[in-house]
């Protein structure tokens, strides 16, 4: 319905606009200011003699738009009528004209003048075109908040801030001087969902438009519960001391008490505190002459009243030298068992020893074999005999020292209490029947028999007579299982157990269940629980348990182990890395018993194909100037991955050698240098997996041809001998090669004697012709 109205008057008021545009008229703007004035001129002026002469013949109206009474109205030579709403501050003026001063935005709108003309016949109604009067002015606060607002800590808290101007004026709001982000505000309208004291402060709202601007400040103050801002420190005094613990808070209301508990107490509450505490003005808690009981957790409470007070806490250690806290007069010993005589200290600094006198003199525990002490100071005596009776004190100590012996202590051996009547090991019974197990002290016992069953799984009822016996009746199955009795003086407690066994009943639950799992299979074993009396079979439950299945809705399913399987089975047709659970359920002929616990556990993943290496491919070996660029292409990932190449090379057919054994898994080329001189080799790789390596791949020839570069062999076999070797065997056949070259000139010489002789042998000519020939 509201949107219709809206439609109707938008429709209004653009077909009176159309109606303007398209009249006779020429519709006008006059362009006025807050506060001053503006003068709107009639289309229809009457002459001044013509006004002077029929002054009562005519009727002018000023009228607005959206006005049912006209602003002015002036019959003739009378007295105008003015509208209340410009009452004093409209005129007429020359040429029927309207003067309006003090001009306000209200006042913006559509005007007109009319003239009705009374000597005519028809009383002719004249209309001048419409005047649009447009005001501007700077923004002017039709709303705003008060100067101080005050709101409770977690409660809603909103202003509203409107103005009014034209142009429409922008609203800004700021906090403390900073213009605020992320908080929502609309029309003006500032909301804090949830305050608390951070949001206390100036607020400040700015309207603006080109005219000029205002600005409006509200003090919001959060009344809330307090905030401590200086909290208590734990520290550590002397005993005798004093201690003042800070404690500081501010809150709006500023009517603060504060309090003090130590251990969750209030401190004046505490009998050995209340007479040395104080609390301060400004919450400090003053605690006079430490003694070590004060030693604890202090914690200051500060309250105004509202909401929920905060909290906060620290430790006083109180240092002293070790002391003893109680000491009997007399210890009870129990003879021929084993005794504690104890001293009960306390120290801070920690306790370092405890020394103790027997009879005056002090105790020597090399002298009493089985005698020990605890590191607490406790006096252990393994049995005790006639040497235990005596007078003790113990004296504790820390690095602060001790403050003194305990008072003496006498120890008293009396006899541990025994069994007039102790129960068997076991006992047998129908359930339904009634079964009474005796269990009596001897006179010295101070107390009668106590019975209770060892780890119950419920609680189950059960009577003990006055003679100490136990007794079930009716006998049930929960009664099955272990039972303790145990008799007690000053000195010792001793016990007596027995097994009872619930016959006729169905099975108990099996325990100790483990599951080994497999890829599709589980190995299932269990310890059997009673079997009632009778025979009892298993059978393994199993349930799958998949992603889908939130609510567990997977049913189970059970598996029927053979006799022969005693308590173990496998689980076959299992699906390979998934969850399983697991239980197993036993039943003779009197039913079926519970489930045990419940093993869950996840079938293992299938084992992955371990496939073969796969070597690289050779693409291209380019020669350049720097060597050889030997490029591949990697091989299909493999599971596992490899670890690296490795680079092989050889000439002339001979055998292959690693040329770079330490190629990265991720290169695809290597640079190769110092290859041999021209000739052709032959390069080839092998993909490596740790010490795995892979079928070679196929080679690629590189003909070395003017590169004049240092042969890779012989690089590799300077790098293999040592130079001291080397140096040597060079040196040795420059040695050989000058004494061949003396031995064949010393031939020369002996030659040319020769031939000055005679009587030289043919044989002997030819001898000497192929020596000149060598010279």
């Amino acid at each position: 319905m509201g949107s219709t109205r809206s439609s109707w008057h938008t429709f209004t008021v653009v077909a009176f606009i159309f109606h303007l545009l398209t009249n006779d008229g020429v519709a006008s703007e006059v362009l006025g200011r807050v506060g001053g004035w503006v003068d709107l001129e009639c289309s229809f002026p009457l002459s001044e003699p013509a006004a002077a002469s029929s002054a009562s013949m005519h009727v002018l109206e000023w009228v607005r738009q959206g006005l049912d009474i006209p602003v002015l109205i002036k019959f003739g030579s009378h007295t105008p009528r003015v509208h209340p709403q410009y009452e004093g501050r409209v005129s007429l003026g020359k040429n029927a004209s309207l003067r309006l001063e003090r001009l306000q935005l209200d006042d913006q709108g559509w005007y007109d003048c009319r003239v009705l003309l009374l000597d005519r016949p028809s009383d002719e109604l004249r209309n001048s075109s419409w005047t649009l009067l447009s005001v501007s002015g700077p923004p002017t606060f039709t709303e705003f908040p008060l100067p101080v607002l005050e709101a409770l800590a977690g409660t809603h808290l909103s202003f509203s801030c409107v103005a009014i101007g034209n142009p429409t004026p922008t609203i800004t709001w700021l906090k403390d001087g900073t213009v605020i982000q992320n908080i929502h505000y609309q029309g003006g309208v500032l909301s804090l969902p949830a305050v608390s004291t951070q949001s206390a402060g100036m607020y400040t709202c700015h309207a603006s438009n080109s005219e000029g601007n205002v600005t409006r400040v509200t003090n919001v103050k959060i009344k809330g519960p307090p905030v401590i801002v200086v909290p208590p420190k734990s520290s550590s005094l002397n005993m005798s001391q004093n201690a003042f613990l800070q404690c500081q808070a501010v809150a709006d209301p500023p009517n603060m008490t504060y309090v003090w508990q130590k251990g969750g107490e209030n401190v004046y509450h505490i009998e050995s505190l209340k007479s040395r505490v104080k609390i301060m003005v400004d919450g400090t808690l003053l605690i006079s002459r430490l003694i070590p009981e004060d030693s604890g957790n202090y914690t200051c409470i500060p309250t105004n009243g509202l909401l929920t007070p905060p909290a906060a806490s620290a430790i006083l250690t109180v240092m002293y030298p070790a002391r003893v806290i109680h000491m009997p007069k007399e210890t009870y010993l129990p003879t021929g068992m084993a005794g504690l005589i104890t001293c009960l200290v306390a120290a801070q600094p920690p306790l370092l020893r405890v020394d103790w006198t027997k009879d005056g003199e002090p105790l020597d525990l090399s002298l009493y074999p089985g005698w020990s002490l605890k590191a607490e100071g406790t006096l252990v005596m393994a049995t005790v005999n006639e040497d235990a009776a005596g007078t003790y004190t113990c004296t504790p100590y820390n690095s602060y020292g001790s403050m003194g012996s305990s008072q003496p202590t006498r120890a008293v051996l009396q006899d541990p209490p025994s069994f007039s009547m102790a129960p068997e090991e076991q006992y047998k019974q129908e359930a339904g029947r009634t079964l009474l197990i005796p269990c009596q002290g001897t006179v010295e016992s101070m107390s009668k028999a106590a019975w209770r069953k060892v780890d119950p799984v419920r609680p189950i009822s059960y009577s003990i007579e006055p003679n100490g016996s136990l007794l079930l009746q009716p006998l049930i199955k929960e009664h099955h299982g272990e039972w303790e009795c145990s008799i007690s003086n000053r000195v010792a407690t001793v016990k007596a157990w027995t097994q009872v066994f619930v016959l006729g009943t169905s099975p108990h639950a099996a325990s100790s269940m483990s599951v080994s799992p497999g890829v599709k299979q589980a190995n299932v074993s269990w310890e059997a629980g009673f079997d009632g009396g009778s025979a009892q079979t298993f059978s393994v439950w199993v349930k799958k348990m998949s992603a889908g299945d939130i609510e567990g809705k997977q049913e189970w399913f059970s598996v029927p182990v053979p006799p022969s399987s005693n308590t173990t089975l496998q689980v076959s047709d299992l699906s390979p890395a998934t969850e399983y659970q697991f239980s197993i359920l036993s039943q003779n002929k009197f039913g079926t018993g519970p489930f045990s616990e419940i093993v869950t556990t996840r079938t293992l993943d299938p084992p992955q194909r371990r496939t073969k290496l796969k070597p690289p491919v050779p693409l291209s070996a380019n020669q350049g100037s720097a060597g050889v660029l030997l490029q591949w292409s990697l091989p299909e990932a493999q599971h596992p991955p490899i670890t690296g190449f490795v680079l092989q090379t050889r000439t002339d057919k001979g055998d292959w050698f690693n040329l770079d054994e330490k190629i990265s898994a991720n290169s695809s080329e290597i640079l190769i240098q110092g290859l041999q001189k021209d000739g052709v080799h032959e390069l080839r790789l092998l993909s490596r997996r740790g010490e795995m390596l892979s079928e070679p791949s196929p080679s690629i020839n590189v003909n070395i041809s003017g590169m004049g570069m240092v042969p890779a062999t012989s690089r590799h076999l300077e790098e293999s001998v040592p130079v001291p070797l080397l140096t040597g065997v060079l040196g040795g056949v420059g040695f050989m090669c000058l004494a061949l070259v003396l031995l064949l000139g010393s031939a020369c010489v002996i030659n040319r004697m020769v031939k000055r002789r005679r009587g030289k042998r043919k044989d002997g000519r030819r001898q000497a012709t192929a020596v000149q020939t060598v010279c």
